[in-house]
């Protein structure tokens, strides 16, 4: 930080801005000795807009330029969805900290049907996630499943435009754009887990920079980040980035943790779910074993076949 002032990095999407200025407007509020300033920046995530994620990789493509902007000193922090978080930091930079989670579920949006089941056979549906493809097979295998990339905005408009019955996005994002109205359901989670830290935000920041962690501190919430903890150490173990067919959601109540996971085949015609129980102080320990669980049930040959060997 520089004469008092803290540089947000952030991607120039609608959502990305929301993010960004959530938490310039929390920082202000408590920190107001403080300027908050804003730059700007473009990702590969954000570049490649031809190609399905998975094909193009799937860590860091939309947090790296914002980390090598970190540690030269251009901006102090970077705001990111949680999900979009590679299970490795890199060396100089920690998550500060991991926001109150939002809803998080995945929406299903259509100007036609009500529900998912109500689609009928051949339907297509649009999703730019592995994870949700798969799981939505699992349930419906006689659906249509095409890829569909770009910020929520253009998704919306490609669904209007009549290049699907159906499109899948997560419920925070829409809601914080505005666009709650455009959910139709919100798929129950016992039908689709959600990506690891979805609903969340993550603030990264330099390691040392005690005044500007300082100053983020407030954001950080105690529940999440234990959540989050046992999420990502399930992913972790899985060695994926955002573009592998899991799914895991965690929660804690009253000192327990619960943590619910799935691995699916592409097609959705295997997949393995489980769920498990712990301490809260057990967190990672947790996220862990309950990733060996389904690797030995069948994980592993999955991730293999997809050349994610483990």
């Amino acid at each position: 930080m520089k004469n008092d002032t803290i540089i947000i990095g952030t991607r120039s999407s609608k959502l990305a801005l929301w993010q960004a200025d959530f938490v310039a407007e929390a920082i202000r509020e408590a920190h107001p000795e403080f300027t908050v300033e804003e730059q700007r920046m473009t990702t590969k995530g954000d570049k490649i807009l031809d190609a399905p994620l998975a094909k193009i990789g799937g860590k860091g493509l939309f947090t790296k330029e914002l980390e090598e902007a970190m540690l030269v000193g251009d901006i102090d922090i970077a705001v990111h969805s949680l999900k979009d978080m590679p299970t490795e930091v890199p060396e100089g930079l920690a998550i500060t900290a991991i926001t109150k989670r939002a809803d998080p579920g995945d929406a299903f949006v259509s100007n036609r049907y009500a529900h998912l089941s109500e689609l009928p056979k051949g339907a297509r549906v649009g999703t730019s996630s592995l994870r949700r493809r798969a799981q939505i097979l699992a349930l419906r295998p006689d659906l249509d499943i095409h890829d569909l990339r770009g910020n929520v905005g253009t998704r919306l408009a490609k669904l209007d435009a009549g290049d699907y019955d159906a499109i899948v996005l997560a419920v925070a994002g829409l809601t914080r754009l505005g666009f709650g109205d455009r959910i139709r359901e919100i798929i129950p989670r016992e039908h689709m887990l959600p990506a690891v830290g979805q609903g969340a935000l993550a603030i990264e920041s330099r390691a040392d920079d005690v005044a500007v962690n300082r100053a983020i501190a407030l954001l950080d919430d105690a529940g999440m980040r234990t959540a989050a903890t046992a999420e990502r150490a399930f992913l972790a173990r899985i060695e994926g980035g955002c573009q592998v067919p899991v799914g895991v959601y965690a929660e804690c109540s009253h000192g327990e943790l619960v943590v619910e996971a799935v691995i699916a085949s592409l097609d959705g015609r295997r997949l393995y779910r489980s769920k498990t129980y712990g301490k809260e102080s057990e967190a990672e320990q947790i996220g862990k074993e309950l990733a060996e669980r389904l690797l030995e049930e069948g994980g592993l040959a999955i991730l293999q076949e997809l050349g994610l060997l483990v």
